[in-house]
C-alpha cells in the first residue's frame, strides 16, 4: 500500500511483523525516502514530528491497533542530572570524545559485533556483516557525525569502548544508533553518551536531544524515562513527560488514525508544502 501526498515525498507502509519491544504485538512503520536537496530539511522537519532516520529513510512506528512507542527528547537547557547520572560522569571521566564523519572503521565493527553477540544475539541485527555495517554508518543524505569514546585498556594501550552514530538537526543532536564494550556495562556507557549528548548540545547552543522511542511496558526502553527534563511526542505535539506508570501500552483498533490520515497531517519544509488534496491509496509493487 502507498500513500502519496501532493507533492514529492512519497510515504509507504512496511508489512507487520514481531514487535521487538512487547511480546505478543505487530509493529507496522510509516516511511519514506530521504534524498536529494531536500533531505536534510525532511529530517529536520519530520525528525520533530516523531520520525526517526535509517540510513536513507524516515520512518515512523504506525501499528494498527496500538501506539506504544514515544518519541523521546530532552530539553537540554533544563537538564539536571540526578545522583546516580553525576556517578555515571565521573565513572567515564577519563573517555576522550572523537568526532568523525560518517565513515565505518573495522574497530567500529569489530566493537559492534561484541556488542550484538552479548547483548542483543536474536535481534535483527545480529546478522549484519562488515559491509551492511559500513551502510549502517555511511549512507546519509544528511549532516552526520560518529562520536567514538576512547580510553585505555588494562595494559594501558589506547582502546576503542564506545561509539554512537548521531544526526545534527536544526534545532538538536539525534542519536541513530549506538554501541559500546559489553565487559564495561557496569560504567553505563550507553548512559554516559547520552549524558556526553547533553553536555556537546549545550556548549554548541541546540536546545534538544533525541533519543529515539521510548515504549511504555518494554524493560529495554526503563533508561529512557530516567532522564530529567524529558519530552515526549504524543498525540501530535510534544510534550512533558509525566509519571512513567501513567502511560500506557494497551491496544485498542481505534487508537490510531488511518495511514491516509497520518500523511495527509504531517506538516513538509516549506519548499515542499502544497494543499493537500483529498487521497486515496494506491497499490504499490
Amino acid at each position: 500500500m502507498r500513500h502519496s501526498l501532493p507533492t514529492i515525498p512519497q510515504f509507504y507502509v512496511t508489512a507487520p511483523q514481531p514487535c521487538p519491544y512487547l511480546a505478543g504485538r505487530m509493529e507496522r512503520k510509516l516511511f519514506t525516502a530521504l534524498q536529494g536537496d531536500q533531505a536534510e530539511a525532511m529530517n529536520d522537519t519530520l525528525s520533530k514530528q516523531g520520525f526517526r532516520r535509517s540510513q536513507n529513510v524516515l520512518y515512523r512506528p504506525s501499528c494498527a491497533d496500538c501506539c506504544a512507542c514515544l518519541s523521546a527528547r530532552i530539553r537540554v537547557q533544563d537538564f539536571e542530572p540526578s545522583r546516580s547520572q553525576r556517578r555515571v560522569l565521573n565513572r567515564n571521566s577519563h573517555l576522550q570524545r572523537h568526532v568523525t564523519s560518517a565513515w565505518a572503521t573495522e574497530d567500529q565493527f569489530d566493537l559492534f559485533r561484541r556488542y550484538l553477540d552479548s547483548r542483543h544475539a536474536d535481534g535483527g541485527m545480529a546478522d549484519m556483516d562488515v559491509f551492511e555495517f559500513a551502510a549502517m554508518i555511511e549512507e546519509t543524505p544528511v549532516r552526520t557525525r560518529v562520536l567514538e569514546y576512547i580510553g585505555h585498556n588494562a595494559n594501558g594501550r589506547r582502546q576503542l569502548q564506545a561509539v554512537c552514530l548521531s544526526d545534527v538537526l536544526d534545532d538538536g543532536l539525534s542519536l541513530v544508533y549506538s554501541f559500546f564494550d559489553p565487559e564495561q556495562a557496569a560504567r553505563s556507557l550507553g548512559s554516559y553518551m547520552i549524558l556526553d549528548h547533553i553536555a556537546l548540545a549545550r556548549q554548541i547552543g541546540l536546545p534538544y536531544v533525541y533519543l529515539g522511542y521510548w515504549v511504555p511496558g518494554s524493560p529495554k526502553m526503563d533508561y529512557k524515562a530516567r532522564f530529567s527534563s524529558l519530552e515526549v511526542y504524543c498525540e501530535g505535539s510534544w510534550q512533558p513527560m509525566r509519571d512513567p506508570s501513567r502511560y500506557s501500552g494497551t491496544t485498542h483498533p481505534l487508537s490510531v488514525k488511518p495511514i491516509a490520515e497520518q500523511v495527509a497531517g504531517l506538516t513538509l519544509p516549506e519548499s515542499l508544502s502544497a494543499p493537500i488534496a483529498p487521497m486515496r491509496p494506491k497499490h504499490g509493487k
